[in-house]
């Protein structure tokens, strides 16, 4: 396991000391619970939802594992529109007394029409205040988004992608003109999680470093605040920001993550590790290395902090495993 940067393929690392953990849940769909499991067994090592996870391996489970080897300074979740909410979870935020334990309530419906400005403000706003337990945070979310969702937005903001697949599945482009903000393009093809972050990272990067966990999305995360910047006449604070994600994800063909990021006004500091899962006796696990599990809920930057702290492949795949015998 190493960890390097992805523009250059040298050693590279994620900052020294422990990490606060924060885990977004978003459901716009309001049809799926795998949201729910996550945050309920990354919080609690265990499910109560649900007897299993909807879809095995579940990258969770890895998180979780190297949090067992070498704990988080916090374990912490965001509520960005869940219809179904997890139990027993924490929160990084004040609590709202409506809601289960722990679990912080944004007021962001995910029936009501996307008001981006209004979602990246209470982003701002959670950045802004929020209260760093360790000596950095791990921002990370639960579901994934559509790749040609996100390109359609990215279209919509002026970058170059991959633009017959994105028109082809978004009526929405047809929608937008030239006389529109960056805020009202985002209302039509935003998604909630990225648009928080983006506003979350422009504040907390102020005051002390952050690591976007996650590929394609998360670099799109950045790309969303630097156009979105311009709008609020805020710089980037770039040296207190960095990109981690895995080997499985930067080698997606669907998703070009060092063509984006080469596309900010910056160059990030981006890294990716490289873990393999050759050695498991659990064979669903080497999907992973097949590249056919989609990186979430903070793999690349939990492995990234597994490798920064020391801890041995071999460690990490026995806890991995142990869990989901015990599961």
């Amino acid at each position: 396991m190493k960890t390097s940067n992805i523009f250059t393929n040298m050693p590279d690392s994620l900052p020294s000391g422990k990490a606060d953990f924060l885990l977004a849940l978003s459901d716009a769909k309001g049809s799926s619970i795998s949201a729910c499991l996550d945050a309920e067994y990354l919080i609690n090592e265990k499910l109560y939802s649900a007897e299993h996870f909807i879809q095995e391996p579940s990258p969770v489970v890895v998180t979780r594992a190297i949090h067992n080897l070498h704990p988080f300074a916090s374990l912490e979740i965001l509520n960005l529109g869940m219809e179904r909410l997890p139990q027993h979870s924490t929160c990084a935020l004040s609590v709202s007394e409506e809601m289960p334990l722990g679990c912080q309530n944004f007021n962001i419906s995910p029936s009501e029409k996307l008001d981006a400005r209004a979602i990246f403000t209470k982003g701002a706003d959670a950045g802004r205040r929020y209260e760093l337990k360790g000596n950095y945070l791990i921002l990370a979310q639960s579901t994934n988004t559509p790749n040609t969702e996100i390109e359609a937005m990215l279209l919509a903001l002026g970058y170059a992608c991959n633009k017959g697949a994105s028109k082809a599945n978004h009526s929405n482009l047809d929608s937008l003109s030239e006389e529109m903000s960056s805020f009202e393009k985002l209302s039509l093809l935003g998604e909630r999680t990225l648009l928080f972050y983006a506003g979350f990272i422009l504040e907390a990067s102020r005051r002390f470093h952050v690591v976007l966990a996650g590929g394609f999305e998360m670099a799109a995360c950045l790309l969303v605040a630097d156009k979105l910047r311009e709008d609020i006449f805020m710089r980037v604070k770039s040296d207190n920001i960095t990109l981690a994600t895995t080997r499985w994800a930067l080698e997606d063909k669907n998703s070009d993550i060092r063509a984006y990021l080469s596309e900010l006004s910056y160059i990030p500091h981006a890294i990716f590790t490289d873990f393999s899962f050759k050695s498991s006796e659990i064979t669903t696990l080497h999907q992973y290395d097949k590249g056919k599990v989609q990186e979430s809920a903070g793999v690349g930057a939990a492995l990234a902090y597994a490798s920064q702290n020391q801890l041995s492949t071999q460690s990490v795949i026995e806890q991995i495993e142990y869990l989901i015998y015990t599961m």
